[in-house]
């Protein structure tokens, strides 16, 4: 009988070195949500144009997304620290130029670089875990521990913004940053392992060209339908998108050195787990909006206010990835995902009974259970995805799981906000009052927060006419979307249950799931001999010892101090 060694067991320095990934994890994160409190006070400093106001919003993440699969190979091939290094040197360095700049354009600039530093080191941050935990136990504890960083930072976003801008100018919301990525710089040298591809091929620039290609019109048309509705520039996008997207696969194809290694998708422990983190980021952020909003618009908070009652979800993230990384050491690993997801069913349709006067509790409580919910299955799902490639591989496959969240998330703000939206114009039309100025008019029938601008100029009843006819359309909104992410949420329960069902148990640390099969080889348990042959043929002799050397050892002989078979 065949014998595998133990991988090594990671101790106090990649721990501490987890904790340097997350940060900036955390603020990668953060960064998408930080300005949207700012956003007054850079209007009354900077004077935008209602265009250029989208930008400063959104170039971030349109950048972030476009870049992500390119700096993930990059990664892989140049050095994954090295890379991680140089994102955080120009997130800081663009931090500093956000905060002290003089016009619009200087803000747009900026926070474009800001989207490319934060492209460069998301992919890192995650691809490095695959080198520092090489134990599958720990490594899943990492991601847990990734994963809430990652929560945490989109709903710190505002919570932190509000705090800064009652003391100091909007340019403190970007300097924050700084001296994280100063002790970045400090940290990693001496925590984080250097890895890349022992050998990588060529870097072909003309699919980095249409990677992004690809996946920024997308981004674009779906964001410009969720703010603006359908019109020619946004319908144009959302064809070239998928036109260029179709040229990249067949570079893919036909290149000797591809930028993405496309069976990797035939593996379902890979592609399946792909498909749910789409699904759960369309649900989350999609619903997010109506959330915050109930909270400020319906509830009358603050943003200070609003931000405070949404840090029980992040805090529930984190208790739930704790849980979700000890219970996967005896159960398989789809029954947790299939779990977590019904658990975010629940918590959605909990949030179909919130109404205009319902007690914060029920709408607090239904996105706490959807958060335990996701935090459980993106926990899981990070990891198949991570286990799944190749650790030369890992860049690339981390970078295509966030991009796979960007699109997500870009889906669910389109989708739901536009079912929202139109739900609320054809409510509110018969509660609006008679006589008022078409500016207003328009005003109060597009938005629940045009309507409340409006009805403060009105004298009473009309006032509370118009709010509470308003509130309700929203509402009604609200519980249809939720009832709407509840459907996709079993839906995808049932498809994670039939796809990943042959996915095995995560040993104990140290021991092997299979006799003779090593614990870091998921491929072999949930594909079973299909694997070698699909895999072996398609990436052609160049790649077949790395594939054997990564896949049926405990991890590729490049890592530093991985054990051999």
């Amino acid at each position: 009988m065949s014998t595998t060694a133990s991988p090594q067991l990671a101790g106090r320095r990649e721990w501490v070195g987890l904790a340097v990934l997350v940060l900036a994890n955390l603020l990668i994160s953060m960064d998408i949500s930080v300005l949207y409190l700012a956003v007054p006070f850079i209007t009354a400093s900077l004077e935008p144009s209602s265009v250029q106001q989208l930008w400063i919003l959104d170039i971030y993440g349109f950048l972030l997304a476009g870049l992500l699969i390119t700096m993930g190979v990059l990664g892989d091939r140049f050095g994954r620290r090295r890379l991680l290094m140089i994102g955080a040197a120009l997130f800081g360095a663009a931090s500093v130029a956000a905060a002290y700049a003089g016009s619009a354009e200087t803000l747009i600039g900026t926070r474009a670089l800001l989207g490319v530093a934060g492209a460069i080191l998301a992919p890192s941050t995650l691809a490095l875990i695959r080198n520092m935990f090489q134990d599958v136990a720990q490594r899943r504890t990492a991601i847990a521990i990734w994963t809430a960083g990652f929560a945490g930072g989109a709903a710190l976003g505002p919570l932190v913004s509000g705090v800064l801008l009652d003391h100091f100018w909007w340019g403190s919301v970007f300097l924050i940053n700084v001296p994280a990525m100063v002790l970045l710089l400090a940290l990693a040298p001496a925590l984080i392992p250097e890895y890349r591809d022992p050998r990588p091929g060529g870097f072909d620039l003309l699919s980095a060209v249409l990677s992004l290609g690809a996946v920024l019109p997308v981004i674009y048309g779906i964001k410009s339908l969720a703010q603006d509705g359908v019109s020619a520039l946004a319908v144009a996008a959302l064809l070239a998108g998928p036109l260029i997207g179709a040229a990249f696969v067949q570079r893919q194809r036909t290149v000797r050195d591809p930028l993405i290694d496309l069976n990797l998708f035939r593996v379902r422990a890979f592609s399946a787990p792909m498909a749910v983190n789409v699904v759960a980021f369309f649900a989350l952020v999609g619903f997010a909006l109506f959330s915050t909003q109930w909270l400020q618009l319906v509830r009358g908070m603050g943003p200070l206010e609003a931000a405070l009652w949404s840090l029980p979800a992040p805090v529930a993230v984190a208790f739930a990835t704790t849980i979700a990384t000890g219970v996967a050491r005896t159960v398989r690993p789809v029954y947790i995902v299939s779990t977590g997801l019904l658990i975010t069913a629940v918590g959605f349709l909990v949030l179909t009974q919130v109404g205009v006067h319902s007690h914060l509790a029920v709408l607090v409580g239904g996105v706490v259970g959807v958060a335990v919910g996701l935090g459980v299955a993106l926990t899981l799902t990070a990891d198949m995805i991570l286990g799944a490639a190749p650790p030369e591989r890992a860049g690339a496959a981390s970078a295509l799981s966030e991009t796979a969240n960007q699109l997500g998330a870009a889906l669910g703000v389109a989708i739901l906000g536009s079912i929202g939206a139109a739900i609320y114009r054809t409510d509110v039309r018969d509660t609006v009052p008679s006589g008022m100025p078409p500016e207003a008019l328009q005003a109060a029938r597009e938005t629940l927060g045009g309507a409340s601008e409006v009805a403060q100029q009105l004298p009473e009843p009309a006032r509370s006419g118009l709010l509470d006819g308003a509130r309700e359309a929203f509402v009604h909104g609200l519980n249809l979307n939720a009832a709407i992410a509840a459907a996709v949420m079993v839906a995808a329960a049932v498809a994670a249950t039939l796809l990943l069902r042959r996915q095995a148990v995560t040993p104990a640390p140290g021991t092997s799931a299979v006799p003779g099969v090593a614990t870091d080889a998921p491929l072999d348990t949930s594909l079973g001999a299909r694997r070698d042959t699909s895999l072996d043929t398609s990436l052609g002799a160049r790649r077949d010892t790395s594939l054997d050397t990564s896949l049926d050892a405990p991890l590729d002989k490049s890592v530093p101090g991985s054990a051999g078979s």
